[in-house]
C-alpha cells in the first residue's frame, strides 16, 4: 500500500526551509503532495499559480512529489487525497505550540491520519515566509 503524505501552507513564497523539511521527507513516503492553502480573507503576494509555479520549478527533480492548490480545511484534503500524513516543519517553540494545537484538531476530526513534526535545520531557523515577502518588497522598491 503507497503511503501518501500532504506538506500544507500557504507558501507565499515557498522557502528554501520549506524546501529543506520536504527533501527530508520524500524517503520516507511513496508520494507528497505540496498542498498550496488559498484563504480568501488573506492577502498574498503571489498569486496561487505564481506559488505553485516556483515550488515545481525548486523541486523539478523530484519525482514523488505533486503541487495542488486548495480551500478549505486541510484535513478534508487528506480525505481527498487518501493523505494519512500531514507534515508540518518548525522553527521555534512558539511554531511548536501552534502545530501541536493544530495536530490536535486534526486528531480530533480522524485518528488515523498523522501529523509529522519536523525541526528545522539549524541554517534554516531564520528563514520564513514572512522576512523572504519583506525582502523582496525591499528589492522592489
Amino acid at each position: 500500500m503507497a503511503v501518501l503524505a500532504l506538506f500544507p501552507g500557504s507558501f507565499d513564497p515557498f522557502t528554501t526551509g520549506h524546501e529543506a523539511i520536504l527533501r527530508r521527507v520524500l524517503p520516507l513516503f511513496d508520494k507528497v503532495v505540496v498542498a498550496v492553502g488559498v484563504n480568501s480573507e488573506k492577502q498574498y503576494m503571489f498569486s496561487v499559480e505564481e506559488r505553485m509555479e516556483r515550488i515545481r520549478h525548486m523541486l523539478a527533480d523530484c519525482d514523488n512529489v505533486d503541487v495542488t492548490s486548495y480551500t478549505g480545511m486541510t484535513i478534508d484534503l487528506c480525505h481527498q487525497l487518501g493523505a494519512k500524513v500531514i507534515i508540518r516543519g518548525i522553527r521555534t517553540s512558539r511554531d511548536f505550540e501552534y502545530e501541536q494545537t493544530v495536530a490536535a484538531v486534526n486528531r480530533l476530526q480522524d485518528p488515523s491520519i498523522e501529523t509529522l513534526l519536523l525541526m528545522a535545520d539549524p541554517d534554516h531557523i531564520d528563514i520564513s515566509s514572512t522576512l523572504e515577502r519583506e525582502k523582496l518588497t525591499h528589492q522592489q522598491t
